[in-house]
């Protein structure tokens, strides 16, 4: 049974940083496409960032772009999401997700995989 863990959340002030991490279990890391989605209290799930299971391609939501980075560590099964210049707009929950496509995606219902997310504050 594949799992994925969350961690790395927390509260920061604006402009700060975080790095989130997200643990892949039961399944073969490298084998899946990995993404980022967030959500905020009385808003749907948006997509964040995603990266290919062969790590050469990412992908980000404009929101984000240039302030968060996707990356992978093979050897740790893991993803991370690195967010600098934190907006109190990032406020939300953040999930990881894991496809087995074999390239990234934006749509959460071609996830296969999902975390139980990590709160992210930020503070004005």
């Amino acid at each position: 049974q594949v799992q994925l863990v969350e961690s790395g959340g927390g509260l920061v002030q604006a402009g700060g940083s975080l790095r989130l991490s997200c643990v892949v279990s039961g399944g073969t890391f490298s084998s899946y496409s990995m993404g980022w989605f967030r959500q905020a209290p009385g808003k749907e799930r948006d997509f964040v960032a995603a990266i290919s299971w062969y790590g050469s391609s990412t992908y980000y939501a404009d929101s984000v772009k240039g302030r968060f980075t996707i990356s992978t560590d093979n050897a740790k099964n893991t993803v991370y999401l690195q967010m600098i210049t934190l907006k109190p707009e990032d406020t939300a929950v953040y999930y990881c997700a894991a496809t087995v496509r074999a390239s990234y995606t934006t749509q959460s219902s071609r996830y296969n995989y999902w975390g139980q997310g990590t709160q992210v504050t930020v503070s004005s």
